[in-house]
């Protein structure tokens, strides 16, 4: 367990830290969900839209790696780019 102040202060931070990343790992998961479940193209590109600006944020706020953020984009869009 942490023996100083600042050590304690800086654990529960990062146990908020954490909650918040999860939180928003989890918005992001469902919102790729959306995306791969989608049949109909528009309604899949304006999904898509969605998703793209909520993985770009979470790349900016540095919850996931920007790599990831343009992998997941990247995907995305041959997905929805496929469909009839």
């Amino acid at each position: 367990m942490a023996q100083h102040e600042s050590a304690e202060k800086r654990a529960r931070q990062a146990k908020r830290r954490a909650a918040r990343n999860a939180q928003w790992k989890s918005r992001m998961r469902n919102a790729v969900k959306r995306v791969r479940a989608t049949t109909d193209k528009e309604k899949a590109k304006a999904e898509l839209n969605k998703t793209v600006k909520l993985l770009d944020q979470l790349a900016a706020k540095g919850v996931i790696h920007k790599n990831m953020a343009s992998n997941q984009k990247s995907r995305l869009t041959r997905l929805v780019n496929s469909l009839k």
